[in-house]
């Protein structure tokens, strides 16, 4: 059964320009990404071709300076932007997200020069980005990172393997975290490494329990040789440079978690008018309307919690915290809300023919990715009462 297109959401927009936008990419999700996304996710379809048409139509580069191929929209409308994409395709929405991660480095960190010849392929020429820290023994411990790059003249030789990356293999670009130094968090450079160098390969896409149509992949380094100019910051600047970029991920991850949920909602309030028992539709027992009633509730919650958290960053005030728990509140409501939805639908909503289990089954993932939401709850104590043990 296709999927139903999602339902508007009545959004507060700073300007005629972002309700401007945001009719643009309802249009662009209820023509070209709803009639396709069950079946491209049964089928494990990545749909690239959706993505040249976002760049073509500015949608990747939207939080960075027009100067360089971008949309100089505020992260408040950007982020809206994601929970729409979201709601009609996580695949879509995540990817949106994940490339605006791969292209943060540069874009706050790199030199003029990097940034001119780079930045306006990366942000508005069709090119689509990954993301590369985590390794298959360092996730949330960031810091103990394994792949080295080594100097070589005005060179650097990166080897070593990234694991869990979204895009691995199919990406144009990756943002590489690699030690180039001392052991710890004070050892690790950023690179930015062409999809097609020499030496860098990808294995097979983990077979995943949701977000089929969205390759995650180990990346490997076999002496893969990038210039001095591709180096973004100083060296031993990289972690840095990563946990900045994550505490801006983290909200996309955010806005990508209540656009599940807001799918789910939709889904379940269709069915819950139409289904009947009993003589009338099961949105009249009291059981149910109090389910929808928090599922709404949740939804609204965290979709305020991550606006105002976009809103302190559009300010250039701190937002790391906030960054957290918008992401530790919209995925776990994300969670419970599809869950909720699942149940609404009863037999009908563990059966693939409905999306709701679709749903259900790719909110898990994001209470995972960027941060799983223990180390959200770190985060956000630490900025409390400080670092503390472990």
């Amino acid at each position: 059964m296709p999927d139903r297109a999602p339902q508007p959401v009545d959004r507060q927009l700073p300007t005629e320009e972002a309700r401007d936008l945001i009719s643009l990419v309802r249009d662009i999700a209820q023509q070209e990404i709803v009639p396709k996304a069950a079946g491209e996710e049964d089928a494990g379809r990545f749909p690239r071709e959706l993505f040249t048409l976002l760049s073509r139509s500015g949608l990747l580069g939207l939080p960075y300076d027009s100067e360089h191929g971008g949309g100089d929209q505020p992260y408040e409308v950007y982020l809206q932007v994601l929970e729409e994409l979201a709601a009609a395709r996580l695949t879509v929405g995540l990817g949106v997200s994940v490339h605006t991660l791969a292209s943060y480095a540069l874009s706050a960190y790199g030199t003029k020069e990097q940034q001119v010849e780079h930045l306006p392929a990366m942000l508005g020429g069709g090119l689509l980005g990954a993301y590369c820290l985590s390794e298959p023994h360092s996730g949330s411990d960031a810091a103990a990172l394994r792949t080295k790059a080594v100097r070589d003249g005005d060179a650097w030789v990166i080897t070593g393997t990234k694991a869990w990356i979204t895009h691995g293999g199919i990406a144009d670009f990756y943002t590489v975290m690699a030690r180039t130094g001392e052991e710890g968090p004070r050892g690790i450079t950023a690179f930015l490494v062409p999809g097609d160098a020499p030496g860098l390969s990808a294995a097979p896409p983990e077979k995943k329990m949701g977000m089929k149509g969205s390759p995650t992949a180990q990346v490997h380094f076999d002496g893969v040789r990038v210039g001095d100019d591709r180096r973004i910051g100083e060296e031993g600047q990289g972690l840095a440079i990563a946990l900045s970029a994550l505490d801006s991920g983290r909200l996309g991850i955010a806005a990508c978690a209540i656009g599940v949920a807001q799918a789910a909602l939709g889904e379940a309030l269709a069915y819950a008018t139409e289904r009947r028992q009993f003589g009338k539709p099961i949105a009249d027992f009291q059981g149910l309307r109090f389910m929808l009633a928090d599922m709404a509730t949740q939804i609204e919650a965290g979709r305020a919690l991550y606006l105002a958290a976009a809103r302190l960053r559009d300010a250039g005030r701190p937002f790391a915290m906030q960054a957290a728990m918008a992401k530790l509140h919209c995925t776990d409501t994300a969670m419970r809300v599809t869950t909720d939805a699942v149940q609404i639908l009863g037999g009908y909503g563990y059966t693939a023919d409905f999306p709701a289990e679709r749903y259900m089954r790719e909110a898990k993932v994001l209470q995972i990715v960027e941060g799983t939401n223990q180390i959200q709850r770190m985060v956000i104590a630490r900025h409390l009462v400080g670092p503390g043990g472990r």
